[in-house]
């Protein structure tokens, strides 16, 4: 679910409000897991597709893996070396830890009792996932032959003796924990195996299947009942399955640092060799064989975590892939956004054109981020009159059709500047070796300010039309990534505006020089004015509010963290403001308390795709300030990232979010509800037990219906 953990660690030095109570935010890591258990919930629902919800089993424990290896994993670092502050609600780290092990064990107790219960839902669709014991002979010659020929080559025992020490457990893997007798000695001995990543996690029994019908079997099952092929002349006594979660957080000091790529390289390869931050074993485990591997890990009681078999249910994204559209959600098509299809039937679209005419504002993926985003980059590459093309990368994919537009143009003699953010979390070599890419075929590529993560969404392209330059934007909420663009929700707006276009050249020119120091006219931009922009706006909500006049905030965002920016809302609710907040993750603000948040109201939307846009909107009594971007209301996004927002101007765009709103939050459309306690509570079926209105099912059904445009005139 796209989890991004980005380190948030360093104190934000806000004054706090002495006018507000105490005990006025709630816990970012309890709430985080608050989040992943909503994803849980998904999992479990039996009026879901059976196949999305072992895709949501999947994401629910990967999401679960990345929150050790950087959230957890940096609490332990800063406790270990006494640079630890105390949480955004004033605790303790070690209580905060305490607190997640608690809600993470009950967490993935629940996930395993999930996945039982999933298993025979699967087994009535067809889909079976057998032990060995269930095999009969036919089956086990079938799986031996696929032993021996396809796994047993690629398997390497390690004994654990005076000779053989203990050896290093990579992160994430699956091993198993082997206890051998030597037949002729009667000792006793312990060996370790790796199950291989690189082979599929369930092994296809094709033998014998009928129509309709695949089975399935656990690699480490298949593995484990051919161990007397891996330890030849020994008895085989007891064999266990464990994983280890490493830290995987990387720290670069940039200033010492001449060059980044060099020495983000150095350190992903330290990566591999983290400290151990979390031991999953079967809850079937000996003592004996627990200890030794508490004792070599150098683990604690809090970080062992027993669990009923199988482990590692990351590895149910193969089975969630599984080609039957019966169990899958149906298919869903993109439409081309009505603006950009072409006036006559065969005529070939002109995307410079169409955003002449009128601004564009897109949301993916129910309009197609191929036949806009992509297809500008790539007209843009390909029109002679296309002098200079700008554009930030922070997480694209290996093979896209962005990054070959940037190589054509370049080639092609045009100016091109890509400016990369190496530093994206888990995308760290990816973003590497494109960007090396990208530098051979002459496109000038930048790393972004020091100390900075570039984060926002920009692209820009200058073309010449009779001997005057125009500036074509793009600004954007998600990444240039065309294929998380077909399930990650993401507005963005194309403008042929001429202050946005000059608003973002100058903001290119400082990314790619030394700061960023001056406002901007459409834009706000962190770190220096975005937060400040923000403030002042919800301030003056307020001030209308308390003055009578027309009043009203509603924000769209990942997650909201920042103290100041929850503050001005708690001060704008007391002023009789009313705030929506429609968080898909982290929630640190308290909604419903009385005499501080009475007026706000907070909602979640999970489901087929990941809610990614970001939206601010502000009442202005009767003048809308409307703006989308890239920024969370997190310290990391206001304070040590380059986040951009852009204010909508055409009355059309303002007005549909507005509808995107008020479908949000009708009390007859699904969703989660935060209370003041902090407690998330799904709303989905109505009192009769039907299901409510499904948000983004609502929202393909309106793109697939949307008449096209017959906006024609010029732009505003």
């Amino acid at each position: 679910m796209g989890s991004d953990f980005d380190d948030d660690f360093a104190p934000f030095i806000y004054e706090p409000d002495p006018t507000l109570p105490d005990n006025r935010y709630l816990d970012r890591e309890v709430s985080w897991l608050a989040f992943n258990q909503r994803v849980l919930e998904l999992a479990e629902d039996p009026l879901l597709p059976v196949l999305e919800r072992a895709n949501f089993l999947a994401i629910f424990a990967s999401n679960l893996d990345e929150f050790f290896m950087v959230r957890v994993a940096g609490l332990k670092r800063r406790i270990a070396t006494g640079l630890a502050v105390p949480t955004n609600v004033g605790r303790a780290p070690q209580d905060v830890l305490a607190d997640i092990s608690l809600k993470a064990h009950e967490l993935q107790v629940r996930h395993a009792k999930a996945y039982r219960e999933l298993v025979p839902t699967l087994e009535s669709a067809g889909i079976t996932v057998s032990s060995w014991d269930e095999l009969d002979d036919a089956d086990k010659v079938q799986m031996r032959e696929v032993f021996s020929q396809q796994i047993f080559p690629v398997l390497m025992p390690l004994a654990v003796d005076p000779a053989h020490p203990f050896p290093y457990i990579s992160g994430l893997s699956l091993n198993l924990s082997i206890r051998v007798r030597n037949s002729r000695t009667g000792k006793e001995q312990f060996a370790r195996l790796k199950v291989p990543q690189m082979l599929p996690r369930f092994v296809r029994i094709d033998a014998r299947e009928g129509l309709g019908q695949v089975r399935f079997l656990r690699l480490e099952d298949l593995i484990a009942n051919h161990l007397g092929d891996l330890f030849p002349g020994m008895e085989i006594l007891d064999h266990h399955v464990f994983r280890v979660t490493r830290n995987e957080d990387v720290e670069i000091d940039e200033d010492e640092t001449e060059n980044l790529i060099q020495a983000l390289e150095r350190e992903l390869l330290r990566r591999r060799f983290g400290p151990p931050i979390r031991l999953e074993v079967t809850d079937d485990m000996d003592d004996v064989t627990l200890g030794l591997l508490v004792r070599e890990l150098d683990v604690t009681e809090q970080e062992v975590y027993r669990l009923p078999a199988p482990l590692d249910l990351g590895g149910l994204f193969d089975i969630s892939r599984i080609d039957r559209p019966d169990l899958h959600y149906p298919n869903h098509v993109p439409t081309t956004a009505p603006q950009l299809m072409p006036s006559e039937p065969n005529a070939k679209p002109d995307v410079f054109a169409a955003v002449a005419r009128q601004d564009i504002l897109l949301h993916h993926p129910y309009e197609s981020f191929a036949t806009s985003v992509q297809a500008f980059l790539e007209q843009a590459a390909a029109d002679p009159h296309v002098l200079a093309i700008k554009q930030t990368l922070y997480r694209t994919s290996g093979d896209s059709p962005i990054v070959e537009a940037l190589i054509d143009a370049a080639e092609a003699g045009k100016q091109v500047l890509a400016l990369v953010e190496i530093k994206a979390r888990f995308d760290e070599q990816n973003n590497i070796s494109w960007a090396r890419k990208l530098e051979k075929a002459g496109v000038h590529v930048v790393y972004g300010l020091v100390g900075l993560k570039t984060h926002c969404k920009l692209a820009l392209v200058i073309r010449e039309e009779k001997g005057v330059l125009k500036h074509y934007s793009h600004i954007g909420t998600g990444n240039y990534n065309p294929k998380t663009s077909r399930i990650y929700e993401d507005l963005g707006l194309l403008t042929a505006d001429d202050q946005v276009g000059k608003d973002l050249t100058r903001l290119f020119n400082e990314l790619s020089g030394y700061a960023i120091e001056k406002k901007f006219k459409r834009l706000l931009v962190a770190p220096l004015h975005l937060r400040k922009g923000l403030l002042k706006r919800i301030d003056t909500e307020a001030a209308n509010a308390a003055a009578g006049k027309a009043s009203g905030i509603r924000i769209k965002l990942n997650s909201i963290v920042d103290e100041a920016i929850i503050d001005a809302l708690y001060r704008a609710s007391q002023a009789g403001v009313p705030v929506e907040l429609w968080v898909r993750g982290i929630c640190g603000l308290v909604p419903g308390r009385e005499g501080l948040s009475e007026n706000i109201r907070v909602r979640s939307v999970l489901g087929r795709y990941l809610e990614h846009s970001r939206v601010f909107s502000f009442v202005n009594d009767g003048d809308p300030h409307v703006y989308i971007g890239s920024a969370d209301m997190m310290h990391r996004n206001l304070d040590r990232r380059v986040e951009a927002l852009v204010r909508l101007a055409d009355p059309e765009h303002l007005a549909e979010l507005g509808r995107l709103f008020d479908l949000a939050f009708d009390e007859r459309t699904a969703a989660w509800t935060l209370a003041e306690d902090g407690v998330w509570t799904r709303h989905h079926l109505d009192e009769n037990g039907a299901p409510l209105t499904d948000l983004q099912t609502k929202l393909q059904q309106q793109a697939a219906h949307r008449p096209r445009s017959s906006r024609t005139g010029s732009r505003r």
